[in-house]
């Protein structure tokens, strides 16, 4: 094996970002990748968040909001670290429709990243 090739293998960061279950949408920065599922969405709802942060963070929030509006949430969610990098974030709820996005932060060797992505409820 070229020794560039085991180099790359072995690097930090250099495993495949994954979240076990099926179909993920993804969110990328040029230092972090997430990949997270949610159930059907509905207005007036709870629901949870799964996803999974490659290279895992020393911690993570996750919120959401409505651009447009300049709103967030009634609710704070709450995350639970399931190890290796996966979390889950219970008690979100859109409490109307139109356009969302989710917000997470990542917190990491004293900096923060924040990264968000856009989804409609009708």
């Amino acid at each position: 094996m070229k020794r560039w090739l085991l180099l790359a293998l072995l690097a930090p960061g250099a495993q495949a970002c994954e979240l076990p279950g099926g179909a993920a949408q993804q969110v990328k920065s040029a230092t972090s990748t997430i990949l997270y599922r949610t159930p059907a969405l509905r207005v007036g709802e709870h629901f949870a968040v799964e996803f999974a942060v490659c290279p895992a963070p020393e911690s993570v929030k996750v919120d959401a909001w409505m651009p447009e509006h300049r709103h967030g949430m009634n609710y704070k969610p709450a995350v639970a670290a399931l190890g290796g990098g996966r979390y889950r974030a219970e008690g979100l709820m859109f409490h109307m429709a139109g356009r969302w996005e989710f917000l997470f932060e990542l917190r990491s060797g004293g900096k923060i990243e924040r990264l968000a992505h856009s989804v409609r409820l009708e």
